[in-house]
């Protein structure tokens, strides 16, 4: 199975949190998955944990390489810029990451994040849906110590929510 790419300082293990998050489904397809995952404006569809989703300069509504754009999450406002957009392909992977940032760089509330994405086809008509997101300042600090863990279960909740809103969409044979 294919691995998350990781931009140098936001590397697993030497950020002040990370959260992954994955599950394998049968009966999807990656290219079930993508439509929902790559439009930022659907996630609040399936996801209740996100809002107020808006592009900059004109982009949008697709992520794509480079884009920015704006969301709220965890009580959050976060600024982001899409750091990598690949979609699936036959025998390749759907990648989708950023890097969202909140609060003013050099400050205690400064919260830097990447969020990545891998959606890939297994064999047996299933596919494997993978979030993992590294955090680094005093909040991501702060996240990691909580009990119950805000992001893992956050993430599980996007992923389910991913999943339901595929399987609605996909015709009953």
């Amino acid at each position: 199975m294919n691995a998350i790419i990781w931009p140098e300082n936001y590397l697993p293990g030497f950020t002040e949190n990370f959260a992954s998050n994955e599950v394998i489904v049968a009966g999807l397809s990656a290219a079930d998955i993508w439509p929902l995952l790559s439009v930022p404006a659907e996630w609040p569809g399936y996801y209740a944990n996100s809002a107020s989703i808006r592009f900059y300069d004109h982009a949008g509504p697709t992520l794509a390489d480079g884009s920015r754009f704006y969301f709220e999450t965890f009580g959050f406002p976060v600024e982001a810029r899409c750091s990598e957009y690949v979609p699936p392909a036959a025998g390749q992977p759907g990648r989708v990451a950023w890097h969202g940032w909140v609060g003013e760089e050099g400050t205690d509330q400064r919260l830097d994040v990447h969020h990545a994405w891998l959606v890939e086809d297994l064999e047996g008509g299933r596919v494997r849906i993978l979030t993992q997101e590294t955090q680094k300042g005093k909040p991501a600090e702060a996240l990691h110590a909580a009990k119950p863990n805000a992001m893992i279960n956050g993430h599980q909740e996007w992923l389910d929510g991913l999943v339901a809103a595929a399987r609605a969409r996909v015709p009953r044979e």
